[in-house]
């Protein structure tokens, strides 16, 4: 996913944890609702290319995402982590494995300025705590 600038993949990022966190909310599969959110939330080609790219893995990996954030938890129940704040990590997390052309230490970056956004109080501190905890742990497959 080469080439888009900044602020595009910032406003993917937001468009990908808005989708995925009504997502949560039902039973459809991703690509039956796509054209519903981009209907509802008008967005450029290129943020809908990559917000597409993201919600794709996200959704393809969430078992194995998911299993590593609760791992990286620490003594705290992943019941308790808002569903918001769950899609954040899973997106960092994410990029941080398998976009190769994001550096962790930006993939962390943006997920607290999208937990900064739309997350609680709180969340911006803690989507670093957990993510942090997971760096170095990129697929190099």
């Amino acid at each position: 996913m080469k080439g888009s600038s900044p602020q595009i993949r910032r406003r993917a990022r937001e468009r990908a944890a808005q989708f995925l966190y009504g997502l949560d909310f039902t039973h459809y599969h991703w690509r039956d609702r796509l054209d519903d959110f981009w209907r509802d939330n008008p967005s450029r080609e290129p943020v809908k290319k990559y917000a597409a790219y993201l919600i794709e893995g996200v959704t393809e990996n969430r078992e194995e995402l998911d299993a590593a954030i609760g791992g990286a938890l620490d003594r705290w129940d992943p019941k308790r982590v808002g569903h918001i704040e769950q899609n954040i990590l899973r997106i960092g997390l994410y990029e941080m494995r398998y976009a190769g052309d994001v550096p962790e230490t930006v993939a962390i970056t943006e997920a607290i300025e999208v937990a900064r956004r739309f997350g609680a109080e709180e969340a911006p501190r803690f989507v670093n705590a957990i993510l942090d905890r997971l760096k170095g742990e990129r697929d190099h497959g």
